[in-house]
Formats: C-alpha cells, structure tokens, sequence
C-alpha cells in the first residue's frame, strides 16, 4: 500500500520495508532509534541523512527518500555499525540492498562517480574471485576520464609496493561466479 500527498508524491509505501529486510535478511523492527550506528560512523559528517536516519525511514516506508539519497552511497561498509549495535542489526546489508534496489530501479543518483566503483569493484572481485586495485584504478579512470586525478597518490603506492601490478590468483573463482550469478537470479 503507498501512501501519496496532494502533489503526487509517494509519502511511504507500506511494502518497500518488507521487501528491504526480505532481501537483506535483517531484522528492521529491531532498530529502537539508538543512534548508536550513526555515533560510530565514520563517514556520517558527510551524508545527508544519518544512518539511523535511513533506517527509520525504511521502516516507514519513504522509499523515494531513502533511494535517491546519497547515505546509501556514501556508507564505507566498515561495519561499525553493525558492531556496535546493541540488537544487532545489520545495517551494512541494508545498505547493501538499498544501492542494489536503487540500480534496479534507474533511480537519479548523485555520487556517479560512487555507482562507477560500485559496479567496477563487483565487476572484478566476479571475475577474478577478489580484488585487483590497479585494475580497479584503470578502469574507473576510463570510466570517469579523470586519468591524472590522483597520479601522485598512484605512483607514491605504486613506488612502495602497495599496488601489485598483477592480480594474485585465487582458488574457487567458479564458485564466486556462480554466487552472482545465483544473487542476479533472485
């Protein structure tokens, strides 16, 4: 059931909550408002709704809020969160499942440049079973066309041995590959 105001625009919508702890398998009704997630977080100074924030608001249902908003993005997935909650609630799988939902849906996003590493990131861990950074750096500098943004940082890590220039090879990439393509089934 959505509920809608005088503009036309959605207010809540009664199913967008169940579908979010369906998919993300955490418990919603445990969150009482704490604020114990948003306390322990350390990029909150930069979004625009706190974490316990996004919570509430799925609870109620404000879907268009929640997906358009850029906390989604923005969330390191660090799991501080989730830590430290005192009901355990796994808000990291909430975020998890909101960026998924709002890819799904086309919603305007506004950390582009977030949803380019989102999807290059997943991109490579399904085809080499983890992560590469210097294959995720090239092609999210041919996505963005930023190619001497960060040079300096680059070649200081490159320089120190941070950045492997090839990928260590993992047992099992089958079985990753097959993860996603189980989760893109759903």
């Amino acid at each position: 059931m959505e509920y809608i105001n005088d503009s036309g625009t959605e207010i809540c919508n009664q199913d967008f909550a169940k579908k979010v702890q369906e998919i993300s398998n955490a418990n919603l009704d445990r969150c009482y408002q704490c604020y114990t997630c948003t306390a322990g977080c350390p990029v909150a100074y930069a979004m625009d709704y706190y974490p316990h924030q996004i919570m509430r608001m799925v609870q109620l249902g404000v879907k268009d809020k929640v997906l358009t908003s850029s906390t989604i993005w923005l969330c390191a997935t660090c799991e501080t969160c989730a830590t430290r909650c005192p009901n355990e609630v796994e808000l990291v799988s909430v975020m998890d499942t909101l960026r998924e939902m709002a890819l799904e849906e086309g919603v305007e996003i506004k950390e582009k440049d977030i949803v380019s590493m989102h999807k290059t990131f997943l991109s490579l861990v399904k085809s080499l079973g983890r992560q590469h950074e210097i294959s995720l750096l090239v092609l999210l500098k041919m996505k963005t066309k930023e190619f001497f943004k960060d040079m300096i940082l680059g070649m200081n890590m490159f320089l120190k041995g941070k950045l492997k220039i090839m990928p260590h090879k993992i047992k099992g990439v089958d079985q990753i590959k097959g993860i996603f393509e189980r989760s893109q089934a759903k």
